[in-house]
């Protein structure tokens, strides 16, 4: 609910690029352990037994748990005071919400080993049911472990740049750059098969080397993930007032959390409309790709099969070709996320944006073309795919790295900037922002699974739909957001269109 400012407090001084650099890192930490999710997560789902027509439901968890945590984590930190913890008011929520991320990765990591403590049969081709349970149990806290974090540490660069339309886009490129760093190492990390080698005591009968590699991957993550989250924790001091951001702090009068939050849609003007409208296309087209990147890989250009025995090889060397290209696709992604300040000041967020999903719409046309051309194309015995099919699997994963690194920054940058004259907190900003991209990945989870076994069961009915979702959002970013340098709009005194 809107509040009324209060009294002007003296200008303090704006915190350094770098330090608002370190503030961001945890990004990294995060990024790597989401990277392995992506990537390795849905292929081993489906060993455990899950159908492939089905694995699209297991990532539920993820954004019915966003639906109310990120939300609510944003209201709770925008209640408190600074001088409540040492650690501010967002820091809290970072560290414990990294917490649950490690302790998730260890549950998902080990879930076939609980499995069997629980009575499961590990016959090859048989259904675990008991790591099953365990492994959404824990996909589940990790997907809470991601909203828990995410949310107040955007919320807490918005606090640091003191909502600056300019400096926030600069830290939320900063937090985009360092999602990509964490995808190289999370990808990379992946498309290795050899981590059970190192870490010899994740192979267990229970756990065979494609699994103890996933399980190894998930350590060397939580190591990753309390490097950044100290450095992010330990960077910069949290500002003791937030410009329009006035919150209520406990021992004030409050609104229950549902009621500001639903009740705050009332107050939203046609530019923060139009925002959430884009962001919640944009996600409609990004999270099939993000469900099946490296299944499509394996499945459509390896013709491999996690569910039977002669095809598992090839399956698997398609999941590791695929986490390949992701990975490269994060190169590029934290190249983009280094220029995108230039394009925004040169182009106007709102184009750089719309341009951005089209070419994400290309890219995906372009998936549907080279799965056409494969299914159509004679391998040889060894059912290696053809080389150009490969590379030009590749090329397309790369590519869209540059669309990536706008889809995690720009619309965080301008709901940012537009809801200060809205006097919203920024963690339950975040909030309702994040709610444009859950609850897209609701409707495409429970209806991506039943859509593509309704064509024969390959990914590329859903890929037809996020080219059209895609291609949507870029006319509408085009024609409805601001193509004029939002960054300089604050210093004429000017509203935000």
């Amino acid at each position: 609910m809107p509040r009324t400012a209060a009294a002007a407090a003296p200008p303090a001084r704006k915190v350094p690029l770098r330090k608002l650099l370190r503030a961001a890192s945890v990004a990294c930490g995060v990024q790597f352990g989401w990277a392995l999710q992506l990537s390795l997560l849905t292929p081993y789902v489906q060993e455990l037994g899950i159908p492939h027509a089905f694995a699209s439901l297991v990532w539920l968890c993820g954004p019915l748990s966003g639906l109310l945590v990120q939300p609510l984590v944003g209201h709770l930190s925008d209640r408190i005071a600074p001088a409540a913890s040492p650690l501010g008011r967002r820091r809290p929520f970072i560290a414990a919400g990294a917490a649950s991320i490690a302790a998730a990765v260890l549950t998902v990591g080990f879930s076939a080993d609980l499995g069997r403590i629980f009575g499961d049969d590990i016959t090859p081709g048989r259904t675990r049911l008991g790591a099953i349970c365990v492994y959404l149990v824990g996909f589940w806290l990790l997907d809470v472990g991601n909203n828990a974090t995410q949310g107040p540490c955007r919320a807490f660069l918005a606090d640091l740049t003191e909502n600056d339309p300019r400096r926030t886009r600069i830290a939320n490129a900063y937090f985009s750059l360092f999602m990509a760093l964490g995808n190289i190492l999370g990808y990379a990390t992946g498309a290795y098969s050899g981590w059970y080698r190192i870490f010899p005591f994740t192979v267990t009968p229970s756990c065979s080397m494609s699994c103890a590699n996933l399980k190894s991957a998930f350590l060397l993550d939580i190591i990753v993930l309390v490097i950044t989250t100290y450095i992010t924790v330990a960077s910069v001091q949290e500002p003791q007032t937030f410009g329009g951001d006035e919150a209520e702090y406990p021992g004030t009068e409050q609104e229950a959390f549902l009621w500001e939050l639903f009740g705050s849609f009332r107050y939203f003007t046609l530019p923060v409309w139009m925002v959430l409208i884009v962001t919640a296309l944009t996600w409609i087209g990004w999270f099939p790709f993000i469900l099946f990147d490296t299944d499509w890989m394996g499945r459509e250009i390896y013709r491999g099969s996690p569910d039977n025995p002669g095809e598992t090889q090839r399956y698997h060397d398609g999941v590791r070709m695929g986490s390949f290209g992701l990975m490269l696709n994060s190169v590029l992604l934290g190249f983009t996320s280094v220029v995108l300040e230039k394009l925004c000041r040169k182009w106007g967020a709102g184009l750089v944006w719309g341009v951005s999903n089209i070419l994400m719409a290309l890219c995906f046309v372009a998936m549907l073309v080279i799965t056409y051309v494969a299914k159509n194309t004679d391998y040889p015995p060894n059912g290696v795919p053809p080389t150009g099919i490969v590379i030009a699997s590749l090329v397309v994963f790369t590519i869209l790295g540059a669309p990536l690194a706008i889809t995690y920054s720009i619309p965080y940058a301008m709901a940012a900037s537009r809801v200060e004259n809205l006097g919203l907190g920024q963690g339950l900003a975040m909030g309702i922002l994040n709610l444009a991209i859950v609850i897209p990945q609701v409707i495409v989870s429970l209806g991506s699974g039943p859509w593509d076994q309704l064509f024969g069961g390959g990914n590329a009915p859903a890929f037809a739909v996020a080219a059209g979702a895609s291609f949507i959002g870029g006319l509408v970013a085009i024609l409805g957001l601001p193509r004029a340098r939002i960054a300089s709009s604050r210093r004429r005194g000017g509203t935000h269109r």
